[in-house]
């Protein structure tokens, strides 16, 4: 699954997002300051971009891409169903590696935040999911994500994304957490609704792939959504 995935850095600087529909997967720059916000905010906003965050559960780990990843994250980028919805991305092995090593150097700058996806018996990255400020002080998110199809219907994403948006929304301080998929995405849009995203409209022609404009679904979680999901007994 993929949606709002950022793979562009593999040519150099990044100075446009590009979007992996919402299959299993964007830009901002962060400010050094809370924007006013609570002083909690202020130690995580300022940690991640020395290091990223490790964040697991039993049944998958997030972590920094690693450039033994890159074989991984190839094979990943090498599927037709993966990379369909996404501006053309690394096709090679080097392609990859300089995608990886771009990543750390846009968490350095507070650009983005990328973690690898790595199943329970692994030690390697079957995907990538992103985080990245659309508002000073990360009030205003945008996160995309990208999985290998061989984990698509595992449980995997889900079990990821609640991860990823727990930190954005508890740890970062986020108030409004974005996600695009292409609307003709069905898997993408299901997973996000599943997640307990909520449907905001259609983006008409915003997005150049595959030899065509393609509309993208707005989709948003607030930070009251997921917290009243959070104490739901019905929790995703």
């Amino acid at each position: 699954m993929v949606a709002g995935f950022d793979v562009r850095g593999h040519g150099g600087e990044v100075d446009r997002q590009l979007r992996l529909p919402t299959t299993e997967v964007g830009a901002g720059r962060l400010a050094d300051s809370t924007g006013g916000h609570p002083a909690r905010q202020a130690e995580p906003l300022r940690s991640w971009r020395a290091a990223v965050p490790v964040l697991e559960s039993s049944r998958v780990r997030l972590r920094e891409l690693e450039p033994r990843d890159a074989p991984s994250l190839l094979e990943m980028m090498s599927s037709y169903e993966v990379t369909r919805y996404l501006s053309p991305g690394p096709a090679t092995l080097e392609e990859v590696a300089a995608f990886v090593a771009w990543a750390a150097r846009a968490r350095e700058a507070g650009r983005y935040l990328t973690f690898g996806v790595v199943p329970p018996g692994r030690d390697l990255a079957v995907g990538v999911m992103q985080i990245w400020p659309i508002e000073p002080g990360f009030t205003a998110a945008e996160w995309g994500f990208a999985l290998a199809q061989s984990f698509w219907g595992t449980g995997l994403f889900v079990e990821a994304a609640r991860l990823l948006v727990d930190f954005a929304i508890e740890a970062l301080g986020v108030q409004r957490l974005e996600n695009r998929a292409a609307a003709e995405n069905f898997r993408g849009n299901a997973a996000l609704r599943k997640l307990g995203a909520v449907r905001e409209g259609v983006l008409r022609q915003c997005f150049w792939c595959d030899g065509a404009y393609r509309d993208h679904v707005m989709w948003s979680i607030l930070r009251e959504d997921w917290q009243r999901m959070k104490m739901s007994p019905t929790r995703i």
